[in-house]
């Protein structure tokens, strides 16, 4: 036989509510503060348009950010055009782990 009930509510005699759930609220909460469903469904519809909105937003930044890291980045590049006879260091790395000797 299983107890389907948590020790949260064993101990303060209500269920716990998350912060998230409050913020957006779910149909649990809905459930327990009366709401009307019309009502509820409103709100919840507001919300989302709200989430979009701010994702939308999210995107629109990070796009810009892009754009400013990118235009500093080539700043600091130096245009180097290299002839056929031209003498270039080579440096070639070693892979961890492999020997490295004769």
């Amino acid at each position: 036989m299983s107890i389907t009930t948590t020790l949260y509510l064993l101990v303060y005699k209500m269920e716990a509510i998350m912060l998230l759930e409050e913020e957006i609220s779910s149909l649990r909460v809905m459930m327990e503060s009366k709401l009307e469903k019309v009502n509820w469904f409103k709100i919840r519809f507001k919300q989302l348009n709200l989430i979009s909105e701010k994702r939308l937003d999210a995107i629109c930044h990070h796009q810009l950010y892009h754009q400013r890291m990118t235009k500093s980045y080539d700043k600091k590049v130096r245009l180097m055009v290299f002839q056929e006879e031209d003498l270039l260091l080579r440096k070639i790395l070693t892979l961890p782990g492999k020997d490295q000797s004769k």
